[in-house]
């Protein structure tokens, strides 16, 4: 998704890539304020917010109230009671990052947050490889991807993350292959990996058996990009019909969805 590989939300055991938490748009100042109990435009949140019992309204209160007022050191300012905190923090600054196209800034970011943890948090190495794909450094992100399966063989979501990109960009399509069914060991049935899958068999050849296989990711979880994938097996075996109704379901459930788009854009279909 996204240009080949990260989708952002949705469960962290069917990601493709590292999408973070969704975040709120600053707009959204009065309700997050509320969440953690302070004025609107309260600049001394510090406190307020690390003490705020739910993780995610943190995240997205930092991102949101702190993001305009203080674009270089938002998140760095901020007091840390514990290792949470301090990651929270990262995950914030890394995620505002991305939501501004600043990726080679956020890629820095991790890749020395990586450097300085210990233990190792593997984790970072697979955003980092995110970030890598995204900057279009395929190399770099194979390398992050083999490091973390290195040092954390059970990571599921990194060889399908792999496998995803190669079969997405039509190369070795035989160890995509081996990569994906891999992570299905791991996460049976889980719809994205599923979708993956169905993917490379149709960079293989194997139609019928890719539409089976989308079919059934698609019925596990209606989501925009596995719509994209479906559509575009119909479309290229002459079921038009097919793929323009099932790229329209995908466009009602995300109309932004960067891989539907730029497959809708690639075989010039207009719907």
């Amino acid at each position: 998704g996204e240009g080949g590989v990260v989708r952002s939300g949705g469960d962290a055991g069917e990601d493709r890539g590292a999408g973070g938490a969704h975040v709120e748009p600053v707009g959204a100042e009065p309700r997050l304020a509320a969440a953690v109990g302070v004025p609107v435009g309260d600049l001394e949140l510090g406190p307020a917010l690390l003490g705020c019992a739910d993780r995610d309204v943190r995240l997205q209160v930092g991102v949101a109230l702190f993001a305009e007022r203080h674009p270089d050191d938002t998140f760095r300012a901020l007091p840390e009671r514990s290792a949470e905190d301090k990651r929270m923090k990262l995950t914030s600054e890394v995620q505002l990052l991305r939501d501004n196209q600043q990726y080679q800034t956020a890629y820095d970011l991790l890749a020395e947050a990586f450097a300085a943890s210990n233990p190792k948090d593997f984790e970072l190495l697979y955003d980092q490889a995110s970030l890598a794909e995204k900057l279009g450094r395929h190399a770099d992100m194979e390398r992050l991807l083999r490091q973390l399966i290195a040092g954390k063989p059970d990571y599921h979501q990194a060889y399908n993350f792999l496998g995803y990109s190669f079969a997405d960009r039509n190369v070795r399509l035989p160890e995509a292959k081996a990569l994906i069914l891999k992570a299905l060991e791991s996460a049976k049935d889980a719809p994205f990996i599923t979708d993956s899958l169905g993917w490379v068999e149709f960079r293989l050849g194997n139609t019928a058996e890719a539409i089976k296989i989308l079919q059934t990711a698609y019925q596990g979880k209606p989501d925009a990009e596995i719509a994209a994938h479906l559509g575009e097996v119909y479309w290229t075996i002459g079921q038009r019909d097919k793929a323009i109704a099932i790229w329209k379901e995908g466009m009602l459930l995300n109309n932004e969805n960067e891989t539907l788009l730029q497959t809708l854009k690639r075989l010039r279909v207009k719907l």
